[in-house]
């Protein structure tokens, strides 16, 4: 990763690399369930169905089955409350947001030519929130064992000195920025304090264990996806189609993680507390495409198909960091430090390809009265890469990837009830864990249930969500890698308009 810029403006700089990590790819790596209530109700389980704005972005092949014209628009209310407990200490967090999930269009052209097997072309445009990243997590707890020490030891080790002292700070790699954070901040001392080819690094946190800890993680953004759709029909018997999809995303998150301990002073000075300040903007755009097919194998059952890509996105990467410690010397006096440079840190653009996906779907239709519908989708998350890939350190985040990460399946099962003008809804939803060790991020349930209301060429739908996951994802990713055990239960209460023409 070669820099390729200069200074921007005063305290934005471009600087060599960044440490991207497994976490940062899982986020675009894993699907959410968003779009219309109706869909929503069901669990998404519409890859067979089609006739739904959402299920178009299951089978593109759905918007086949529509027989007029229809536009939508959604929007969604999410709560999202976090249950931590870090060695023993439970506390908890929630966040409330409320955005516009989706809205989209698709218009039927009828061919009535006898003669012409191809009974209709159908094109749709959707635009979809595929994730709301507003959230909050605090973590708090004594540490029995581990200093967040380790955390600038296992940087700084290997280090001159020289670099942490002689480099400005805009012009360092990563590792040697964050070596400098814990020297300036007198966490770690050089062994040979003299020699400026010294790289060989000591705490000054007192050892013992009982370290109080808190992290506190604020994360706000989206990821959106713009579909532009193409389907037809051949007899009403099979459905074919394809989407282009133009992926948006733009991340933040704010980290503050806090230390102290009451220790036994060790001779000179240590340090007491201290507050390490992290904040990230990843930003940029993506590209995939889908394909899908739907057959009607009888008037009741229906079978589908579809091959979503991998996505490529083009990510930049932008990062500010400030550290502030108390040092304290066994005499009892005590001293301030704070480190901040007062720089983002611009780093060059950079690939990351998430894994492709197969989605096999099943439906039977009980005439007029209801359906049951069941999708199962199979992803390789081991497949996720950075490029490129013959970056050093992009060769090595592959690596890990690959060893940690697997193939996992999602089910999805839906079923609808009519009665006159009123349908009722409801679904059930399993992911599996990406991670081999099934813990990082676990195994996701998830129930919903909904109701529709047809006036004729106008119909409101409404849903409610539950889903439940435990991670359990470390502070930070090396040295100090400590973390909490996260509950997560969001609660989402979704409305959509639609519209036939």
């Amino acid at each position: 990763m070669k820099k390729i810029f200069f200074l921007l403006i005063t305290g934005l700089t471009v600087s060599v690399s960044y440490s991207q990590e497994v976490s940062d790819a899982m986020r675009y790596a894993q699907d959410n369930l968003t779009g219309t209530a109706r869909f929503r109700a069901m669990s998404g389980a519409f890859g067979a169905l089609g006739g739904d704005l959402s299920a178009i972005t299951v089978n593109p092949a759905g918007s086949a089955v529509f027989s007029n014209n229809q536009i939508g628009i959604t929007f969604s209310n999410q709560n999202i409350k976090n249950n931590s407990n870090y060695f023993g200490t439970n506390t908890s967090d929630k966040e409330n947001s409320f955005i516009l999930n989706q809205a989209g269009g698709v218009f039927v052209f009828h061919d009535h030519n006898p003669n012409n097997n191809w009974k209709k072309i159908a094109i749709g445009a959707t635009y979809e929130n595929t994730n709301n990243f507003n959230n909050e997590i605090f973590s708090a707890g004594t540490n029995p064992r581990n200093s967040v020490d380790k955390y600038f030891l296992a940087y700084a080790n290997g280090i001159p000195l020289g670099d942490i002292t002689g480099i400005p700070y805009r012009d360092m790699f990563y590792d040697e920025q964050q070596a400098y954070f814990g020297y300036k901040g007198y966490i770690i001392n050089p062994v040979n304090p003299n020699d400026s080819n010294n790289t060989q690094y000591t705490s000054a946190v007192p050892a013992g264990g009982n370290y109080y800890q808190e992290n506190d993680v604020y994360t706000s953004g989206y990821n959106s996806k713009l579909s532009f759709n193409i389907s037809t029909s051949f007899k009403d018997r099979l459905f074919l189609g394809a989407n282009l999809n133009a992926h948006i995303t733009d991340y933040r998150r704010s980290s503050s993680f806090y230390e102290d301990n009451s220790n036994p002073l060790e001779p000179g000075e240590t340090i007491s507390n201290l507050r390490f300040n992290n904040d990230l903007h990843t930003y940029g755009n993506g590209f995939s495409f889908q394909l899908g097919a739907i057959v009607k194998a009888t008037e009741a059952l229906r079978l589908g198909v579809t091959y979503e890509s991998n996505t490529w996105y083009e990510l930049y990467d932008e990062v500010a960091q400030s550290l502030s410690t108390t040092r304290q010397a066994d005499g009892g006096q005590s001293k301030n430090e704070f480190v901040n440079p007062n720089i983002i840190n611009v780093y060059d653009s950079y690939t990351l390809q998430t894994p492709g996906k197969f989605t096999f779907s099943g439906a039977y239709v009980f005439g007029k009265s209801g359906l049951i519908s069941v999708d199962y989708a199979i992803k390789d998350y081991g497949s996720t890469k950075y490029k490129p890939t013959n970056d050093p350190g992009f060769k090595g985040l592959n690596n890990d990837m690959s060893n940690q990460l697997t193939t996992n399946g999602e089910l999805r099962i839906g079923a609808e009830y009519k009665i006159d003008r009123l349908s009722l809804r409801g679904g059930y939803r399993f992911e599996g864990s990406p991670y081999k060790n099934k813990t990082t991020i676990g195994d996701l349930n998830s129930y919903s249930a909904g109701l529709g209301y047809s006036f004729g060429a106008t119909k409101i739908d409404l849903a409610y969500s539950y889903l439940e996951r435990k991670t359990n994802q470390g502070f930070f990713e090396r040295g100090f890698t400590d973390g909490a055990n996260i509950q997560s239960k969001l609660n989402n209460v979704t409305m959509t308009l639609l519209f036939e023409l």
